[in-house]
C-alpha cells in the first residue's frame, strides 16, 4: 500500500485561482485542495459536462466552494482568446494561476486548431497565450504562476529547425520539446516580471510519475488502449513502490503555488528516488531550462507563432 503523503495548504479565502486541466487527474486534486482552503477556483474546461461533474465532486469535500466554469480549449488560440475576454470583462484579479493541463505522446502526429503539433501547441503555446490573455489580471493580483513541467524536460531538446515535427515525428521527443519550451517560458516570465515590475512571480513544478490519464486510453489522441507504461505505473503505485499516486503527484504544484516557502524561479518536485514520488521539495533546475538566451528565443518565437504579445502594457 502507498503511504499517505500530504502538505499544509495555507488559507486562501479571498484569493482567485485559475487551474488548467482541473476537471480530472492531478488538476482535479489541485483544484479540490485550493477550494478546500477557501480559494475561488476558475476551471477553464473543454467539456462543460465533465467540468460540471468535477465541480460537483469538489463540492462534496468543500460544500461552500466557489467554482466558476468557463469554456476553453488550450489547443485553440481562438478559444483561449474568448476565455481571456470573459475573464477581463469580469475584471477581477487572479492571484494564482496553475498551468497544469497537457497532452502526452499521441502515437501519431496530430495538429491543433491552428496547425501546430499538438503537444507543442497545447502544452506550451496554449499556456503562453493564456498568460498573455490574463496578464492584466495577474498583475492586478500580484499573482503567483506555477507551471507544471515534467521529468521529460530533463532530456531531449527543442527541435528548432522543425518545431512542428513535419519532417519526422517522435511522440516522446515532441513531448520533451513542449515541456522544455514551457519551462523556459515560465522562467523567462519570472525574469521579465522582476525586471519590468509586473508584480508576478513564476515558478515550476513537476509531478513525478503517477497513474493518471496522460498515458491511459485516449480515443481523441488515437490511443485505443492503455499503454504498457501506465499499466506498470498503476501496479507500482498501488504497492507504494517508487512512483506516486494522483494525490501525491498534485502536491508539488500545490506547494509551489501556495507555500510561503516556495520561491520564484525555482523548480519543485517529489523528493523520492529519482524524483518519481514522495513529498515535494525544491530541486536542482533541469539543465535544459538554464539557458536564458534560449528562453528569450522561445519567448520571441512564441509571440510570433501565437500573435500574442506579452509586454505588460
Amino acid at each position: 500500500m502507498p503511504r499517505i503523503i500530504d502538505i499544509t495548504v495555507p488559507p486562501l479565502t479571498g484569493r482567485r485561482a485559475v487551474v488548467t486541466g482541473g476537471s480530472d487527474g492531478i488538476g482535479l486534486r489541485i483544484a479540490t485542495r485550493l477550494a478546500r482552503a477557501g480559494a475561488e477556483v476558475v476551471l477553464p474546461v473543454r467539456n462543460l459536462a465533465k467540468g460540471e461533474a468535477a465541480a460537483a465532486g469538489i463540492r462534496k469535500t468543500a460544500p461552500s466552494a466557489e467554482i466558476t466554469l468557463l469554456p476553453m480549449d488550450l489547443s485553440s488560440l481562438e478559444s483561449i482568446a474568448a476565455f481571456g475576454d470573459s475573464m477581463r470583462q469580469d475584471a477581477r484579479p487572479v492571484h494564482l494561476l496553475i498551468n497544469n493541463a497537457g497532452v502526452m505522446t499521441p502515437p501519431d502526429r496530430q495538429l491543433t486548431a491552428d496547425g501546430f503539433e499538438l503537444q507543442f501547441g497545447t502544452n506550451h503555446l496554449g499556456h503562453f497565450a493564456l498568460v498573455g490573455q490574463l496578464l492584466p489580471l495577474l498583475r492586478a493580483g500580484s499573482a503567483r504562476v506555477t507551471s507544471q513541467v515534467s521529468i521529460a524536460a530533463n532530456s531531449g531538446s527543442i527541435h528548432w529547425d522543425d518545431l512542428n515535427w513535419e519532417r519526422s515525428y517522435s511522440g516522446q521527443h515532441a513531448y520533451s520539446q513542449s515541456k522544455i519550451a514551457f519551462g523556459q517560458f515560465a522562467l523567462e516570465l519570472d525574469r521579465r516580471s522582476e525586471e519590468h515590475g509586473w508584480g508576478i512571480t513564476s515558478n515550476l513544478a513537476h509531478p513525478g510519475v503517477a497513474p493518471t490519464s496522460l498515458l491511459a486510453a485516449r480515443p481523441e489522441l488515437q490511443r485505443g488502449q492503455d499503454t504498457v507504461s501506465v499499466r506498470m505505473i498503476r501496479w507500482l503505485s498501488a504497492r507504494g513502490i517508487l512512483v506516486g499516486t494522483p494525490e501525491s503527484a498534485a502536491l508539488s504544484a500545490l506547494y509551489a503555488a501556495t507555500s510561503p516557502d516556495a520561491r520564484r524561479g525555482r523548480l519543485y518536485g517529489p523528493r523520492g528516488l529519482a524524483h518519481l514520488g514522495g513529498a515535494p521539495a525544491e530541486q536542482k533546475m533541469y539543465s535544459r531550462l538554464r539557458s536564458e538566451e534560449e528562453a528569450r528565443r522561445v519567448w520571441q518565437v512564441s509571440e510570433e507563432l501565437t500573435g500574442v504579445r506579452i509586454n505588460g502594457d
